[in-house]
């Protein structure tokens, strides 16, 4: 359990911020812009909950929370000699639960025939956006990870995450009825 008696702190007003292990580093430091870009997804999938997903917004609010660990993973760099469990880390069970939703959720689903475009009922259009911050947070993670250990797990709940949010704009654009596809070259063509 996690108690904040105080939400200011004064410690971080010199550029600086402490890792779950106490080490102290720039603001901008690839494992804070990592665990930062993953609150920044948290807070979008926020928004993608204002609107009616029905029984989905379960399995949202369930990512949320799985976001949070993934945070506390990237903010504590695991040590030498750790041993497992010792730490909250990510795990395997956490990424195979997003596989099944995501067979489940694309079961629903006609085969694609070409990109979707981003957009169409405001939910699908902020799953877009969401999934668009996942790949970039995915992306700060494989940053740090060229740079310091990462649990590589990490990397594949995001990925796997990236392609849940695409599957479920699609189901909450009338099950991809609603979808608007990229046509190639389109706007090459001259007007009528």
């Amino acid at each position: 359990m996690v108690f904040l008696s105080r939400i200011y702190t004064k410690s971080g007003d010199h550029g600086e911020t402490g890792l779950g292990d106490g080490t102290r580093v720039p603001k901008d430091h690839p494992r804070v812009t990592a665990y930062g870009r993953v609150d920044e997804l948290n807070a979008v999938l926020g928004l993608v909950l204002v609107h009616d997903l029905g029984t989905e917004a379960d399995l949202l609010r369930s990512i949320q929370n799985n976001l949070f660990d993934v945070g506390a993973d990237l903010c504590v760099p695991e040590g030498d000699g750790e041993t497992p469990g010792q730490r909250l880390r990510v795990t395997a069970e956490q990424v195979a639960r997003l596989e099944v939703a995501i067979d489940r959720l694309n079961a629903k689903l006609a085969p694609m025939t070409s990109f979707v475009l981003p957009g169409g009922t405001p939910a699908a259009a902020w799953c877009h956006f969401a999934r668009t911050v996942c790949r970039a947070a995915e992306r700060d993670v494989v940053t740090l990870a060229a740079k310091e250990h990462v649990n590589p797990q990490v990397v594949i709940y995001l990925n796997r995450l990236s392609d849940l949010l695409f599957v479920l704009a699609c189901v909450c654009n009338d099950n991809g009825r609603g979808d608007v596809l990229w046509q190639p070259g389109k706007t090459q063509q001259p007007s009528a």
